[in-house]
């Protein structure tokens, strides 16, 4: 029963991505969906309470592998700390500013205060980000390589400077893109910034 309760949520993950694809979310609706899928819209509402909670998913779905890319980039072994920072800088702001994934991140803010949505966003998403780049700082910092300091912090510092530039004008549309060389010369000074402070015989 579980492997067809996962194959159902699958095929309904599949449709929607297809549906959203084609109609975007505004005209995008929970009917079409159905309609495509199959049966009723109590058996969509079963696996998914909202067509925002859907469309997240199947962005999530669909940036997973990316969002595992950025982490891998945080290699403890790595000969060069700064070239590190800003490569797992560039794969992780690339994604953020995707078109699907910044349609999501407008949306997860929207709708946080009406719903879970922004919890679980959070949970995995930024919370998710922190705690592995958290883990990554530490061994550096045992390694000599970055002074000694709360990690976690640390990894809130890094991510606030990643996206220093560009976040709130982002989120209040002022801008829509970041181009990709905008996003790389905006990593390397704030890879700078932070090794500054937190680079060895650094002081705060």
């Amino acid at each position: 029963m579980r492997t067809k309760t996962e194959t159902k949520r699958q095929a309904i993950l599949d449709v929607a991505a297809d549906v959203f694809r084609e109609m975007g979310f505004e005209r995008a609706s929970m009917s079409e969906i159905c309609s495509r899928v199959g049966g009723s819209k109590a058996t969509i509402y079963n696996y998914f309470t909202s067509k925002e909670e859907l469309f997240f998913e199947v962005v999530l779905q669909a940036t997973e592998a990316e969002f595992e890319a950025a982490h891998l980039a945080l290699d403890p072994q790595g000969p060069d700390m700064a070239a590190t920072l800003e490569d797992y800088g560039r794969r992780l702001l690339g994604l953020l500013y995707k078109p699907d994934v910044r349609a999501v991140r407008r949306l997860v803010v929207s709708e946080a205060g009406r719903s879970g949505l922004g919890l679980r966003t959070y949970e995995i998403g930024p919370q998710k980000d922190e705690s592995r780049v958290a883990v990554f700082l530490s061994e550096a910092m045992a390694q000599g390589r970055l002074r000694e300091a709360d990690p976690v912090v640390a990894a809130r510092h890094l991510r606030a400077l990643l996206e220093s530039e560009w976040l709130d004008r982002f989120l209040l549309q002022v801008i829509d893109t970041v181009s990709e060389e905008d996003i790389a010369s905006g990593v390397h000074r704030a890879v700078a910034v932070f090794l500054s402070a937190y680079g060895v015989g650094a002081t705060l």
